[in-house]
């Protein structure tokens, strides 16, 4: 039988292709080594870390050869990019390092809710500020809201007295972000943890 002429597998002839781009593969933001670096020439440090200069990128990748390492495009953006002698493996690994490192130290700012009713009792507003005293000194933001029911809606002067309250009970912690809001059956202001000095 004789080979089709198209050079696509048999399964896919007369097939449409998809339109639909492929995500990109993992590892497509990874450092660019040995052959697959692009650029006629390169700034090259060698593996002691040695500024050696602007090389053609043959005779860096004959010097890594000779080095038993890889080349590896440190600074792809730089004209021309630069290069270094080292070992592709350990240099993903450092940079994988450096990722979980600046990921662990990122603080995450949460936003918590502190719920209240026109009429809350003082008692449960010392509690609801004491809570709202341990998120801020977490370094997080405070969204105060308090729910009207029934004819309190008619009374919102009672939910902004009640804002008015308890941010003075957290002054020394907090600034107000954003202003008394009302929306539907609700009244919100948020508080954010304030700047130490």
């Amino acid at each position: 039988m004789a080979a089709s002429p198209t050079s696509e597998p048999l399964h896919l002839i007369g097939r449409r292709r998809s339109r639909i781009p492929l995500p990109p593969p993992e590892h497509a933001n990874r450092a660019r080594c040995n052959d697959k670096i692009r650029s006629p020439q390169v700034r090259l440090i060698d593996q002691q870390g040695e500024q050696v200069g602007v090389v053609s990128i043959l005779d860096a990748l004959q010097r890594a050869q000779a080095a038993g390492l890889d080349l590896v495009e440190v600074a792809a953006e730089a004209k021309p990019p630069v290069c270094r002698i080292q070992d592709y493996s350990k240099f993903l690994f450092e940079q994988q390092k450096k990722e979980r490192q600046t990921k662990s130290h990122a603080h995450r700012t949460e936003t918590k809710e502190v719920r209240l009713t026109p009429v809350t009792g003082q008692g449960d507003v010392d509690i609801k500020v004491k809570h709202a005293r341990e998120f801020l000194e977490a370094g997080h933001k405070v969204l105060l809201m308090v729910v009207f029911r029934g004819r309190q809606l008619a009374h919102r002067e009672l939910g902004l007295e009640m804002i008015k309250k308890f941010t003075v009970q957290v002054e020394d912690l907090a600034k107000l972000e954003q202003e008394p809001k009302m929306e539907g059956k609700r009244m919100h202001a948020m508080l954010a943890p304030a700047k130490k000095h």
